[in-house]
């Protein structure tokens, strides 16, 4: 079993070691154990330390059967039996900063509301954690913060040790462990006491800045997503930016951001119905010019039209607008595009079925489609002209009218 220097120094970014084994897993990747290392193996919801050995990136840690197993991006050297590895400290400094900062905010909220977090998870951008609670206002999460950054600003001790049973039973535990032997408790100086194996700071004022971005509701309880340390900074760099940037388009003052996006947004709403009330008439003008351009066949109306660039939702509008117009009407209409689109209506007084019309034309381009005998939609591949569409299916209608 390696010595593990991670919780001897959680400061330790240089060591030296001796190769215990060396070897190569199914996948190919190779990996190395040593006598001792502070790279932490991943666990505990904290990812684990990257780093080098002797130069080599350490591309992932991981214990498994009492082996902490370091996987590399390429194998050692041969004869590199004593090695130098060095950790990502960055890394390293920012998930303490995360972990750390989730035992302070978590005990937070079960001091205050006796939320109980049954959930965490430390992420790439942001930290989430899962409380027991089925509401959380602005104001909850507000005293929580404000009770964690005070702890974080009183810079408390924090202690990370292996405990006794004996020491155990007499600790104020905020969760109890899920292991019996080798209990290591993180606590922070008269205000939380933790099991847990993640490797944390010394000092609560490292932690630096603890900042909830968000929360939602989640399998009966509620997550929440936060930053600590240096994301905080981050992400209220990015949140200024944008900020700047929108007061400065808006010609506005921050503080009258909101009003005056609820402002457009209502205008937009307003310009969104009288522009959908112009399309209408639009449509309803097009299918009245569709119906005069009509080409006669026997007591029906065929309106044939190739367009450019239309959505489906368009075409629908229009075809039911032309075979609203006239009982005997036939709508084929045909768009142009990413890729080719159709829609196939009929009026009351029309034999001919929508869906099957459209169903022997889309073999043409490859497409898929359906509806009903009096509507028919699809698409397909842009592989045929539109014109070339257009007349393969008033071929077709045509020649289904003639044994009718």
């Amino acid at each position: 079993m390696s010595r593990k220097l991670y919780y001897e120094d959680a400061y330790l970014k240089t060591f030296t070691a001796a190769v215990l084994e060396r070897g190569v897993e199914a996948n190919g990747t190779p990996f190395v154990v040593l006598d001792q290392t502070a790279f932490y193996p991943v666990g505990g919801g904290q990812p684990c330390d990257l780093g080098t050995i002797n130069g080599v990136q350490v591309v992932d840690v991981e214990e498994v059967n009492d082996r902490i197993l370091h996987r590399l991006a390429a194998p050692l050297a041969a004869g590199d039996d004593s090695v130098t590895a060095e950790l990502d400290w960055a890394r390293r400094n920012d998930l303490m900063q995360q972990h750390t900062g989730q035992h302070i905010l978590s005990a937070a909220f079960e001091e205050l509301f006796e939320a109980e977090t049954v959930g965490f998870h430390l992420g790439r951008e942001v930290t989430t954690i899962d409380l027991t609670v089925s509401e959380l206002t602005q104001e909850m999460v507000e005293q929580a913060e404000q009770m964690a950054n005070a702890i974080i600003f009183e810079n408390r001790l924090i202690e990370a040790r292996f405990v006794t049973s004996e020491e155990l039973a007499e600790l104020p535990l905020r969760k109890p462990p899920t292991v019996t032997e080798n209990v290591r408790i993180v606590s922070v100086q008269d205000f939380d006491y933790s099991p847990c194996g993640g490797t944390h700071f010394s000092q609560t004022g490292e932690v630096g800045p603890i900042k909830v971005l968000s929360w939602s509701k989640y399998k009966g309880n509620t997550r929440l997503e936060l930053v600590c340390g240096w994301r905080t900074l981050h992400a209220m760099t990015g949140k200024q930016l944008i900020l700047r940037s929108l007061s400065r388009q808006l010609t506005s003052s921050e503080a009258d951001l909101p009003a005056n996006v609820e402002r457009l947004l209502s205008e937009k709403k307003e310009l969104d119905k009288q522009l959908q009330e112009i399309k209408e008439k639009l449509i309803a003008t097009e299918a009245q010019e569709a119906l005069q351009g009509a080409v006669a066949h026997d007591t029906l109306k065929i309106a044939a039209l190739t367009l450019e660039n239309r959505t489906i939702p368009e075409l629908q509008k229009l075809g039911q607008h032309i075979a609203a117009l006239d009982p005997n009407a036939v709508a084929l209409l045909v768009t142009s595009g990413e890729k080719t689109q159709l829609v196939f209506a009929r009026g009351a007084n029309v034999p001919v079925k929508m869906n099957e019309l459209l169903k022997e034309t889309l073999p043409l381009i490859e497409g898929k489609g359906g509806g009903n005998p009096d509507t028919a939609q699809g698409g397909g591949a842009a592989n045929v002209p539109t014109q070339d569409v257009l007349q393969h299916a008033l071929s077709l209608l045509q020649s289904k009218l003639a044994f009718v």
